[in-house]
């Protein structure tokens, strides 16, 4: 351990070499950070100044150290990328007297019967929502929402335990899918939701808090597939998307009715007949590598955006590309064992606007879909490519995963 000469930034667990180590790198190339994190660094360890072992989803252990960090260290801010950190990083923040959200704007956030209520309050468009604990009660709400629903643990990330139910006969085997998940959920809501299910297109609003004041940075347009649940398989990021006037005014509204006052948020909402709706506030970077998307899209750097923000900076917000981007990711065509997988182009010269491809199974490993599995035993890999629209953009996904070779053996 070293003691850096100017003030450290600390991350707070999110330090996934795969999903998250683009965060780290950005953040580090701003400030000196230090982490907290479940165990001790490893591919982080070139970037990091110090760090403390903690349970980062127990908001005690992770003031406590935060504090041991403050003790050997001035600290300039204190940041995470983790959906299930996001209350302990807020209770940290103000322990050390930084820039940051509380606790209750966190909880808002994380518990999504907290979201819902608050902005039925506000008038905020979202969906009819009802927090149930018995099949019996999660019957009598849909049967008064109105078929199809959507049943969700109230305090999940990543899609875990959501799923659509058309009719009143599966409802209890979709019940049983739901509160399964939500028998693993975060800590700061409980039960299950019965939602109205919102009809088109998903999309999220990446967007930057300071003081209260919001700003909406850029569209992603989703794609979702295995239907009846919502696993999301690609990401696009257009720097000039004509849905950003229209929608940015909606995500406002939701992160300031959650009292969301710093930091990077990501909005997810549908655009449905009657408008846009809220699915949900996340108020941290989107996964699935949307922060790089809007980086290769835009020029604007999230993770570096959101590293001054938690360090009392006014963030550069300033566009310096106008391109689009897109990540394409892979799933096991059925549950099994991988036996095939490969990739015919790579990057290089030959393929310039092929950012990356990483694969997350070896030949040899067992992928599972749901409704057994989830995302994280279903991907195989995925690969990011830029171009000048969305329609380019496409059209380059489809001609790489054209030479994709990918099977199981059941």
């Amino acid at each position: 351990m070293s003691r850096s000469t100017r003030p450290l930034l600390i991350v707070v667990g999110g330090t996934d070499p795969l999903y998250r180590g683009y965060c780290v790198e950005q953040a580090a190339a701003a400030y000196p950070i230090a982490v907290i994190d479940t165990k001790p660094p490893s591919w982080q360890q070139r970037l990091v100044v110090d760090h403390e072992v903690a349970d980062t989803h127990d908001p005690a252990a992770v003031v406590a150290a935060g504090l041991a960090l403050a003790a050997r260290h001035p600290i300039a801010g204190v940041v995470t990328w983790d959906e299930y950190t996001l209350v302990a990083t807020g209770e940290l923040a103000a322990r050390l007297g930084l820039p940051g959200n509380s606790t209750a704007a966190m909880t808002a956030c994380r518990d999504k019967a907290t979201s819902r209520r608050l902005f039925a309050e506000h008038d905020v468009p979202s969906a009819t929502s009802t927090r149930v604990d018995t099949l019996d009660e999660a019957t009598a709400a849909a049967l008064r929402t109105g078929f199809p629903v959507v049943l969700k643990p109230s305090s999940h990330a990543g899609s875990i335990g959501v799923i659509r139910v058309d009719t009143p006969e599966l409802l209890p085997t979709a019940w049983e899918f739901a509160a399964a998940g939500a028998g693993e959920q975060g800590p700061e809501g409980d039960g299950v939701l019965v939602e109205e299910y919102l009809y088109g297109p998903e999309i999220s609003v990446e967007c930057v808090t300071q003081h209260g004041v919001t700003t909406a940075l850029a569209v992603t347009r989703k794609e979702v597939a295995f239907p009846p649940y919502f696993q999301e398989v690609g990401h696009t990021v257009d720097a000039d998307d004509p849905l950003l006037p229209e929608v940015a005014p909606v995500a406002v509204q939701a992160v300031q009715t959650l009292g969301v006052t710093d930091g990077v948020q990501h909005v997810e909402m549908r655009l449905t007949p009657s408008g846009p709706r809220i699915i949900e506030v996340n108020s941290r970077i989107g996964g699935d590598l949307i922060g790089k998307l809007v980086r290769l899209a835009t020029g604007l750097d999230l993770p570096r955006i959101a590293a001054d923000v938690a360090c009392g900076r006014t963030p550069d917000l300033t566009s310096t590309a106008h391109a689009t981007a897109a990540i394409k990711i892979l799933y096991a065509p059925a549950t099994g064992t991988l036996s095939a997988r490969s990739l015919a182009a790579v990057p290089g010269a030959e393929y310039p606007w092929l950012h990356q491809v990483t694969w997350l199974r070896d030949v040899g490993e067992r992928v599972v879909l749901p409704p057994t599995g989830n995302f994280n035993t279903g991907r195989v890999g995925f690969l990011i490519v830029t171009a000048d629209s969305p329609e380019a953009a496409r059209d380059r996904l489809s001609s790489v995963i054209g030479g994709l070779t990918l099977s199981v053996t059941p």
